[in-house]
């Protein structure tokens, strides 16, 4: 099953508040921001070729990030507004300059939110945009366990692919990553970007095969593909048509999953 969204989203979104918005998310809906990373300055574990946010390189060098009574308070006081102004909302989204799960206060943030989020907008779901590295951590598993939409990235069926798309710092191990998110029971959101470039192409014939076999092995809730939106820190990089990858994704949703695309 394809769903196909063409959804306008905020090409000059900037994360200088903890809580933000809510903005139009093609992925989300309604979407309420959370950025948990310094608020002027990225900070990753990943420095993919496609993020809005630029090389890592290219950073300001802040380093602070907000504990879970700051991100209490500015959450409250948003969700309090918003409610008083009866602005809708589909999600709570953890996402910002970065991996969100860095943040040492990560499992706590996410027990408070719960709370507030009940309070406040009890329909709403809790999501957190995730590059997946941190999920072999318990305390981190656990608190993303805890959450409606766990999304987790996954671009490339190799080490060598995520080298190229990615470029983890650190030690990367895509097979230890596999194993942690089979730890979901195939209750999360696997998010994947295509495109292609001089050194990768998502339709290559081992690349697409491989990523198959890692959905048919994990077997997700939900299935996001998308592509290039936006300006990216890399240069050739060529975004698909969307007809072109509901032709790929189409053996998988012909075995039953469910497939969300957007162009």
């Amino acid at each position: 099953m394809i769903i196909r969204l063409n959804d306008v989203y905020n090409n000059m979104l900037r994360f200088h508040n903890i809580a933000f918005g809510p903005i139009h998310s093609r992925r989300l809906g309604s979407s309420l921001g959370i950025n948990l990373l310094p608020e002027n300055g990225k900070l990753c574990n990943f420095d993919c070729v496609y993020c809005e946010c630029g090389w890592n390189k290219d950073g300001t060098g802040d380093r602070s990030m907000p504990g879970v009574e700051d991100v209490a308070v500015s959450l409250e006081n948003k969700l309090r507004e918003c409610a008083d102004r009866e602005v809708h909302i589909d999600s709570i989204t953890f996402s910002g300059h970065g991996e969100p799960t860095l943040n040492p206060h990560f499992p706590e943030i996410i027990d408070r939110t719960l709370e507030l989020r009940d309070r406040f907008y009890p329909h709403a779901k809790v999501s957190v945009l995730s590059n997946a590295t941190t999920v072999t951590d318990g305390r981190i598993f656990n608190a993303l366990r805890k959450v409606d939409n766990p999304i987790m990235k996954l671009d490339a069926s190799t080490d060598g692919g995520v080298a190229v798309v990615n470029r983890p710092s650190g030690h990367y191990d895509i097979g230890r990553i596999i194993s942690g998110l089979a730890g979901f029971d195939g209750d999360f959101v696997l998010q994947t970007m295509f495109f292609r470039s001089p050194s990768f192409d998502t339709s290559a014939q081992a690349n697409l095969c491989g990523w198959m076999d890692i959905v048919r092995r994990l077997k997700p809730r939900e299935i996001m593909v998308y592509t290039l939106d936006r300006e990216t820190p890399e240069k050739d990089l060529v975004k698909f048509p969307v007809e072109e990858m509901e032709r790929l994704v189409r053996p998988l949703c012909e075995e039953g999953f469910l497939v969300q695309i957007r162009g």
